[in-house]
């Protein structure tokens, strides 16, 4: 059965321990929300650390140069 929250009269939810524990969220991080048809998406804020070497494994083929714009 998936995790479920209730929005407090304050507009605050609490994340389940599970969810917290399975994504290794900790207090004090900052999330990004982002609309996703009716329901929303919640994203962890990366530290500009955490975002090194993200692209190390892309593929340069079919880069699109600016050289092909008009």
């Amino acid at each position: 059965m998936p995790a479920t929250a209730t929005l407090s009269s304050k507009y605050q939810i609490s994340i389940p321990k599970s969810v917290r524990e399975e994504q290794h969220w900790q207090s004090g991080q900052q999330f990004v929300f982002v609309p996703k048809g009716k329901g929303m998406l919640v994203i962890p804020v990366l530290d500009f650390e955490q975002l090194s070497g993200i692209a190390a494994e892309a593929n340069p083929d079919n880069f699109r140069d600016r050289g092909d714009r008009f």
